[in-house]
């Protein structure tokens, strides 16, 4: 009997209990790096700069760790990790074009669109090395490359966690996307403030950070620094990632999930009968 063939649009790659593990680890990991200098004692003398190879060090084993148990419980191919370079090496090519310009860093639309399309273990992934790969193109390691990391990974997976991925298409889909990219790249901006703001001595009696206070107060102060030093910057970042999120957005969600129907994303061929 003959049938029409019918390819079911591709699915964000599941997370399975290993892949579920592997992120609540590395998230665990993160937190306690960006959040520790808050509890600190002011005689501690301990700094980012020194914890930073620490955590660069852990961080790589756990996202081949990510890795590993999302193709385990997913059944991917090696075109899918093939793909997954490929977007970072993009992702890590656009962001020297607006890198020290009001903010404006046009990687963050692409890493929005693609934890869409990867889900959110693939995306963790894509985040990070997308922003390990801009560091070493642009000469930016140092001691803040493993936060950028994290805090990129986290980013791209909030993407792949946003609902309706099986069935929310068209302008819905885009203008939540839009939502989350302006959001999270403020969010985005603020984690990373995190990490500036408690090694920068001398910033003024109101936005310092002081070591072994309480930690409301540190906040209090963490706020009006965050205000006062990167809210313009971080208003840049939300208005590209909206504008590139609504105009280019529907052609490249297209062409990343025609990508990954053909890398064994979780497509699967049915038929139909005429």
């Amino acid at each position: 009997m003959s049938g029409t063939q019918r390819v079911r649009a591709p699915r964000p790659v599941r997370l399975g209990p290993k892949s579920v593990a592997a992120l609540v680890l590395v998230s665990a990991v993160g937190v306690v790096a960006f959040g520790w200098p808050l509890l600190a004692g002011a005689g501690s003398g301990l700094a980012h700069a020194q914890d930073a190879p620490w955590l660069f060090a852990a961080l790589l084993p756990l996202l081949v760790a990510v890795v590993v148990a999302t193709i385990s419980e997913s059944g991917m191919d090696a075109k899918a990790v093939a793909m997954l370079g490929v977007l970072a090496a993009v992702g890590a090519a656009l962001r020297p074009l607006g890198a020290g310009t009001a903010g404006l860093e046009p990687m963050f639309f692409l890493m929005v669109l693609s934890g869409r399309v990867l889900g959110p273990g693939f995306g963790f992934v894509l985040g990070s090395v997308t922003m390990f790969a801009s560091a070493l193109l642009t000469g930016g390691v140092g001691p803040w490359m493993p936060f950028q990391m994290l805090a990129m990974g986290w980013f791209t997976m909030g993407a792949g966690l946003l609902p309706g991925a099986d069935r929310l298409r068209g302008r819905a889909e885009l203008a939540m996307l839009a939502v989350y990219g302006c959001v999270a790249a403020f969010a985005y901006g603020t984690i990373m403030n995190l990490y500036g703001w408690t090694i920068i001595p001398g910033l003024g009696s109101g936005i310092s950070f002081v070591a072994g206070d309480p930690l409301p107060e540190n906040l209090v102060r963490f706020l009006a620094y965050c205000a006062a030093t990167s809210l313009g910057w971080d208003l840049g970042r939300a208005v590209l990632t909206v504008v590139l999120t609504l105009t280019i957005g529907p052609t490249l969600l297209k062409g990343l999930r025609r990508a990954t129907r053909r890398a064994a994303f979780d497509a699967r061929v049915g038929f139909e009968k005429p």
